[in-house]
């Protein structure tokens, strides 16, 4: 195992509604650092879910995603126990590897644009088609009954608040955004997990613009950025 000085640097306890997502990033730049190195087995259960201040059922889901993404493995019984895996070599064809400093750069921007687009739709004297576009949106995603479905859906809530400001830069800028999003999206697995925090977070934007509450709308997207945000960081290189 590599020198715990190195885990300590890497890994810090949870706080706050994202500790399922903060889990996934903190591991996968763990092991993407190559502090837990190739071949190697991370702590047990007991020493992470310490170390992360999470419950030992959300490190598992953490793991699992970890696992779905391809960069560990795990093992049951005696000797037993969850292993970093190779990274893999190959991208789909016609395809190239995000690279560190766009994925950055997207975050950032993302984290500025879609707050203050949830911000400024809440400020918005909505009109009664606009409102309808909002909830059906919401009921799209709601409904959404595969991967495919549910991140179309996704991307075309986040679009409807843009959409609503008035502004056609925004719009623009939005799309740009989650065009980017939905590609990066598609190179991670599907996680339930998440999948529940986002809906959450959906309904709870959505209830905020229609109720006019600014602050809460931009407080909830923020949120509901760093959490992408903690995924892609986590299992993409």
């Amino acid at each position: 195992m590599m020198d715990s000085l190195l885990v300590d640097a890497a890994l810090h306890p949870v706080r706050g509604q994202m500790a399922f997502e903060s889990c996934v990033e903190q591991l996968g730049s763990a092991i993407q650092l190559g502090i837990f190195r190739v071949g190697e087995k991370l702590p047990g259960e007991r020493d992470l879910a310490e170390r992360l201040n999470v419950s030992r059922a959300t490190l598992r889901e953490a793991i699992s995603a970890l696992r779905a993404a391809g960069l560990v493995s795990t093992t049951r019984g005696r000797g037993g126990g969850t292993v970093v895996e190779p990274p893999k070599e190959a991208w789909p064809a016609g395809q190239h590897p995000p690279r560190r400093a766009e994925i950055d750069d997207l975050i950032i921007f993302r984290s500025v644009i879609e707050p203050g687009a949830a911000h400024r739709a809440a400020l918005t004297d909505l009109t009664d088609e606009q409102r309808q576009l909002l909830q059906t949106g919401l009921a799209e995603v709601d409904a959404a009954e595969t991967p495919a479905d549910y991140r179309q859906a996704d991307a075309r809530l986040h679009l409807a608040i843009s959409t609503v400001c008035g502004s056609d830069e925004l719009a623009h800028a939005c799309s740009g955004v989650q065009a980017k999003i939905h590609q990066l999206l598609a190179e991670i697995p599907f996680l339930k997990k998440n999948i529940e925090h986002a809906d959450a977070e959906h309904r709870e934007i959505v209830m905020a613009i229609l109720d006019g509450d600014a602050e809460r709308a931009r407080r909830v997207m923020a949120a509901h950025c760093d959490a992408t945000a903690a995924l892609l960081k986590g299992l993409l290189k």
